[in-house]
């Protein structure tokens, strides 16, 4: 992407892909490249949208669009996306990841390399995962996570998603790292902590990576710190003139 592409025009439209650093928010990301480009337009307002979601202590590819390419973001959440994920068994946390700490544990010594393999053909294909209760589904009309922070009890609908491809990257008992090729809807939180329980075990995220959503793949992404170069070589700045004028217009 960033040796490809010629000059863009924002408002017109534009489709972006960033690496989202860890600890921030997806929307973080998306306010910070709203920023710099305005900032670089010589502009106060411009809209960004983003094509879908990475949990704050998750990396990678985040599809970006402005102006009117932000009507493809639905299409853009539709394609298929590859994750590496870090997961520690023998232990569940309530977010299912290292936002909170380790509330329950579970023996692990009877787990082998050969069990894992094996566990994790059940989860290839189309198959049933009740999301996170530390999520953005809505139940009742209400974000799950909303309701949770709250302390209430909350019954997740079970959801189908489709994983194409699932591997075992590295075996370090308790500790796996696994590659997930999955559909748009699939919750890797939620796929560690099944893991888990099918090793008659436990099991939480301790790191997680998107590493493509579509044709984007993180090779091709933007860190923060190429934002502002990129929009420099890129984008041409509008100033006050150009400003003034297509508001006219």
């Amino acid at each position: 992407m960033k040796s490809k592409i010629g000059m863009l025009d924002l408002r017109e439209g534009a489709t972006i892909y960033l690496d989202k650093p860890l600890g921030w928010s997806s929307f973080s990301l998306v306010n910070k490249f709203r920023y710099e480009a305005c900032r670089h337009l010589g502009i106060k307002k411009l809209k960004v949208g983003h094509a879908g979601t990475l949990d704050p202590l998750a990396t990678g590819v985040m599809i970006l669009c402005t102006g009117k390419h932000t009507k493809q973001i639905e299409s853009l959440q539709q394609g298929v996306k590859e994750y590496i994920a870090d997961i520690r068994l023998g232990q569940t946390t309530p977010t299912l990841d290292l936002e909170s700490e380790p509330t329950e544990f579970f023996p692990t010594e009877h787990i082998t390399e050969e069990m894992v393999r094996s566990a994790l053909w059940q989860f290839i294909g189309t198959i049933e995962q009740i999301p996170p209760i530390f999520s953005a589904v809505k139940v009742d009309g209400k974000r799950a996570y909303k309701q949770a922070r709250k302390g209430r009890d909350i019954e997740m609908p079970t959801k189908l998603i489709t994983i194409h491809e699932l591997e075992l990257l590295s075996c370090s008992l308790p500790d796996l790292r696994i590659r997930v090729v999955c559909g748009k809807g699939t919750y890797i939180r939620s796929l560690a902590r099944d893991i888990g329980v099918a090793l008659g075990s436990g099991g939480h995220l301790t790191a997680l990576q998107r590493t493509q959503v579509g044709n984007a793949r993180l090779e091709d992404c933007l860190r923060i710190e190429d934002i502002t170069p990129f929009l420099e070589a890129h984008v041409e700045p509008l100033g006050q003139e150009a400003e003034q004028a297509k508001t006219n217009q």
